[in-house]
């Protein structure tokens, strides 16, 4: 779906209390799906405006090489832990036959960089690898074309390798040959490009990264710079009633209207400071009053809108022609993003111009907010995004630069701005809660002949599943939440998976057949045969006992999951684990089973353990003492299956891993215990 978004597009929006200006609806409401950039419609006029216009086919606006021979790369896209620095680089030393360490990614600096709408829906990989693939090759062109014509030789005697461009005896360094000017070239669809090469390179900057050198966006600083703190209201939905500050030397207070904070010359004094000023807060019974608990789904469902989604065929026909009906319900819990750095924003306003250093996924997106909220020109606000410690699709949003803006206009200082951990657990949005139900039947042959898909809430990514089936409806409904929702790493195809895949499973108990030997029926996709028949074949399918198997596809990702549990002292232990993925040409081998690891080691936390509890317009588990995530001694034994497909384009392998893992898990309880577990996590009151 190169070039689509996804069926989810929440609002994000903010309880009534801490809602100021996020205007852009349009921009907070992105989910991930097919992702506008390089040349599609975007580039921005004054004032933060958007308009349709191509993004930039000059080869300066992406690629410098500079008089010493270092490849400057200008990319939109944010350096947020999944390493595309490195898989980026790698795509522009292949073209420029040029060693990695000479190319330099400048990324996400919306002075610098060509317009993006943002890092995530996996997107990088497949849309703007090509791209600055396509402008490496046209730089290689370039020089060799200025090689021939500096030498006078005929074109097809002149070679590039190694940082060198060669003829004869003639050789000469980038940088000899373009003195570190701009070569003046358009970026065509016609320039060849050659197919990854399928390397493990190490990671850029590891050294640094491991060693604590390199910095991320809450370790900056600014000269003269101030610390702030934002008093937050002690329950969702209660209005400032009254507001008073007493004298508070070195101390820069802020009110205005619903937001209140101070900047202070140290972290420790700010919190002080917040802490003496006199607040009185109505609270709001509506929103202390919200569904929460047993009642969430009911609320989902009793408030869902009217469905979206395709369907085909009859399902009153293909249930008549069933053997075997079967109906259940699922659910799964809101759960936090809970990145290792929390939001973080450095501001400083220079006459009337604005700059922030801001750890966000949407740079443009923010820079627009900026721009609206203080009534000036976009092209008057600059955000730059350092590395930044995580995102997992929780960091579209700009309110802590929002908030960092604030406080260094009224401060006439540079503010930096780093939110608690339990801010950012409580004012920060969650993954959706969804109720998702299903119906089904199957002839005893085991051709599955409806299927009745409907999501409450959580989303409609990855709702439409590839099994073959003549009469299906897949539908997702939209509900009132309870609390503030939006992107997470995979979006609702994990809880729909979770749903499809122990539904599969549990058609299969009821015609009593061999899970894997069900699925491979009602599979003609060949490329998601192969997954499954990869994992089964690693694990050792039918070999071990407590064992489960899930199969799926989104974001043109195709993956399989083999688990094997026990249960100890009623808690669920995860002992192995065996994830295929066919994710096309594969860039680079380590950093892909990195991701997959990754993914299934944030999959063990929402399948077991991670949920968001609330109440009384609060949220009753704010902080890792009491939201429990993956630790170690969780983590199973893990064997990544990478099923290349050179002969294909690369898609993005940051999210479609995670799916895999919980409805896997869920059918080896099955397999051990006997129980069905419909409920994620797992883990919440059930007794195994």
């Amino acid at each position: 779906m190169p070039e689509q978004l996804e069926p989810e597009r929440y609002e994000l929006a903010a309880p009534p209390a801490y809602r100021f200006e996020l205007d852009r609806r349009d921009f907070l409401g992105l989910m991930g799906g097919g992702l506008l950039v390089v040349f599609s419609a975007g580039a921005q006029e004054r004032g933060g405006r958007r308009r349709s216009e191509s993004l930039p086919e000059e080869l300066d606006a992406w690629l410098h090489i500079g008089e010493n021979g270092a490849v400057r790369v200008c990319t939109g896209k944010a350096e947020v832990g999944q390493n595309i620095r490195t898989s980026l680089s790698q795509a522009v030393s292949e073209e420029l036959h040029c060693p990695i360490s000479a190319v330099e990614m400048v990324m996400a600096d919306t002075a610098l960089t060509p317009w993006d709408m943002g890092t995530f829906g996996s997107r990088t990989t497949p849309t703007m690898a090509p791209q600055i693939r396509r402008a490496a090759a046209t730089a290689r062109e370039a020089l060799l074309d200025l090689a021939a014509e500096r030498w006078h030789v005929e074109r097809a005697r002149v070679s590039i390798a190694n940082g060198k461009i060669t003829c004869g005896e003639q050789t000469a360094g980038f940088g000899e040959l373009t003195k570190g000017q701009q070569l003046t070239r358009t970026v065509s669809h016609d320039t060849p490009v050659g197919k990854p090469a399928s390397q493990s390179v190490p990671k850029v900057a590891a050294h640094e990264i491991v060693t604590g050198k390199h910095k991320y966006a809450s370790d900056l600083s600014r000269p003269g710079m101030l610390h702030g703190k934002v008093l937050r209201p002690p329950a969702f939905g209660a209005k400032l009633a009254s507001f008073d500050a007493p004298s508070l030397p070195g101390i820069t207070v802020v009110h205005d209207g619903e937001f209140v904070g101070v900047a202070a010359a140290d972290p420790h004094a700010a919190a002080e400071a917040l802490g003496k000023l006199k607040t009185e807060w109505k609270r709001d019974p509506k929103s202390e009053a919200v569904a929460s608990g047993d009642s969430l789904y009911a609320h989902l469902k009793k408030t869902a809108a009217e469905a979206e989604g395709p369907g085909h065929g009859s399902i009153e026909e293909g249930l008549a022609a069933a053997d075997v009906k079967l109906k259940a319900t699922y659910t799964v819990a809101y759960i936090a993003h809970t990145p290792l750095e929390p939001r973080a924003a450095l501001a400083e306003w220079d006459n009337g111009k604005l700059t922030v250093w801001a750890g966000t996924q949407v740079p443009f997106g923010v820079r627009d907010e900026l721009a609206s909220a203080f009534g000036i020109p976009g092209d008057r606000v600059r955000v730059i995004v350092p590395d930044t410690g995580s995102g997992y699709g929780g960091k579209h949003s700009g309110e802590c630069a929002l908030e960092a803006a604030r406080l260094a206009k009224a401060a006439a200082k540079p503010v930096k701005l780093v939110w608690t951990r339990e801010e950012e657990f409580t004012w920060a949005y969650f993954r959706p809660a969804g109720v998702i139900e299903v119906s089904s039947g199957a002839k005893r042959d085991g051709a599955i002949t409806a299927w009745d898909f409907h999501n409450y809430n959580s989303g409609g990514s990855a709702i439409q599943g590839l099994y073959d089936i003549p009469q299906q409806r897949n539908q997702f409904h939209r509900s009132d939440s309870p609390l503030r929702q939006g992107s997470y790493r995979g979006l609702a195809a994990t809880a729909n998976h979770f749903a499809r895949e122990v539904h599969i499973d549990e058609l299969a108990g009821e015609l009593k057949m061999d899970p894997l030997a069900f699925r491979l029926k009602n599979i003609k996709d060949p490329r998601l045969r192969a997954v499954l028949e990869a994992a089964a074949g690693r694990f050792g399918w039918g070999k071990h006992e407590a064992s489960g198997i899930s199969c799926g596809f989104e974001k043109n990702g195709y993956v399989a999951t083999c688990a094997q549990v026990a249960v100890q002292h009623n808690k669920i232990r995860i002992l192995r684990v065996v994830e295929a993925f066919d994710c096309g040409a594969v860039v680079n081998p380590d950093h892909l089973k990195n991701q997959i690891e990754g993914s299934i080691a944030m999959a063990v936390g929402g399948a077991l353990f991670e949920q968001i509890r609330f109440g009384d317009g609060q949220i009753s588990n704010p902080r890792f003492s009491q939201y429990r995530v993956p630790r170690f001694a969780d983590m199973p034994v893990v064997e990544a299956v990478l099923v290349d497909r050179p002969d294909l384009p690369s898609a993005g392998a940051g999210e479609t891993p995670i799916v895999g893992l919980a409805p896997a898990v869920s059918n080896a309880i099955f397999a051990l215990r006997g129980i069905r577990l419909r409920h994620m996590p797992f883990e919440a009151g059930v007794a195994l």
